[in-house]
């Protein structure tokens, strides 16, 4: 699945989605590797995973890590994963680190149901839908996510269902902290030619 300098990315996500539909987890990728498929390209290093499960789950995804040989990063798995709800883990062949992200919201699961497929190396692979792309990029609303946002607006632009967009950002405006959500998505949809 890649060298240390030259990762096969397509590889290790077709291995990691085939996993992780055998052991019955639900999932979509989203950071990054979701703005290859919906934004504009860019290097990303690193794989981000929403698994449509708790950390109840958590046995079932160090199995998945066992598998694919991931490296499990905390020294106390359940305490991190307990606090974070994140399993970090790096490929151990490749150095590719992979975030494996619990989620228990409405939100996380309806945005599971409407990932998108993509094939890769002949297995189905759900990225978060671009509209989902877009309501975590601004949530997380770092320059970098910002600059992705726009990408995927400037990609997508009257194809994004805005309403759905309008929904979700009102929703999450109500999170002390993300208030301005509804202004950051007004400035990006000012972004379509």
């Amino acid at each position: 699945m890649g060298s240390p300098r030259n990762p096969d990315f397509s590889a290790l996500v077709a291995h990691l989605a085939d996993a992780l539909e055998r052991h019955g987890i639900p999932f979509m990728l989203i950071g990054g590797q979701a703005v290859l498929v919906h934004g504009e390209p860019r290097l990303t290093q690193d794989i981000d995973v929403t698994l449509g499960v708790d950390p109840s789950r958590l046995a079932d995804v160090t199995a998945v890590c066992d598998e694919l040989h991931l490296e499990v990063l905390p020294e106390d798995v359940d305490e991190f994963v307990r606090s974070t709800f994140v399993l970090p883990a790096r490929h151990v062949g490749s150095g590719v680190r992979i975030d494996l992200i619990f989620s228990t919201t409405p939100y996380e699961a309806q945005a599971i149901e409407r990932a998108v497929s993509v094939e890769m190396q002949g297995i189905s692979v759900p990225f978060a839908a671009a509209e989902d792309l877009v309501i975590h990029k601004l949530f997380a609303g770092r320059p970098r996510d910002i600059e992705d946002a726009i990408g995927v607006v400037i990609r997508k632009g009257s194809e994004l269902d805005w309403d759905y967009l309008d929904v979700w950002v009102r929703q999450f405006a109500e999170i002390p902290g993300r208030e301005d959500l509804p202004e950051r998505l007004a400035a990006l949809r000012r972004k379509i030619r």
